[in-house]
């Protein structure tokens, strides 16, 4: 039996929920997440349940990934300014964000990040069709793209918010 699988498999940015789900089912059918890479998973035999896998959007920090191997996480990789980890699931429960706040703050970075790049798109895209350059339009269509996916991020966050007043 083969003990290495990679895996291409597409994602949008307001789904790393969905991404981190199917990251946790691969590893409790025996494959955990061993590398990443643009679209691409790659994969090792483990016991079935053996790892829990989580995601995050952080830039490149060293003092956090010593923090997080402290904590028993192990770094798998990264791709552009996401970060995935693994942690053996016998070492007790394994997440990033300990509450709400800490949820809605990593949405903040994630609705920033968009933000700033759908802005940008926006610009050039407006700029090149006044120049009459005919490619203003992909950047037009990406601006677009990436204000429909900071309108998703605002809702989990709104949610967010709904359910931590609902506690207060």
């Amino acid at each position: 039996m083969e003990n290495r699988m990679t895996v291409r498999k597409w994602f949008w940015v307001w789904d790393f929920e969905k991404e981190e789900d199917w990251l946790n089912e691969m590893a409790m059918n025996g494959w955990v997440l061993d590398g990443v890479g643009w679209c691409t998973y790659h994969f090792v035999r483990c016991e079935p349940g053996e790892y829990s896998v989580r995601l995050e959007m952080h830039p490149y920090d060293e003092s956090y990934l010593a923090f997080m191997k402290e904590t028993g996480a192990e770094y798998v990789g990264r791709m552009m300014m996401w970060i995935y980890f693994r942690k053996k699931t016998a070492e007790g429960p394994f997440d990033l964000f300990s509450d709400i706040d800490s949820r809605i703050g990593h949405l903040n970075k994630i609705g920033r990040m968009l933000a700033i790049i759908g802005l940008a798109n926006l610009v050039i895209g407006v700029t090149n069709s006044i120049n009459a350059a005919h490619i203003g339009w992909v950047n037009l269509l990406c601006a677009t793209l990436l204000m429909y996916a900071l309108g998703r991020i605002h809702g989990k966050k709104e949610a967010l918010e709904r359910e931590r007043r609902l506690h207060e």
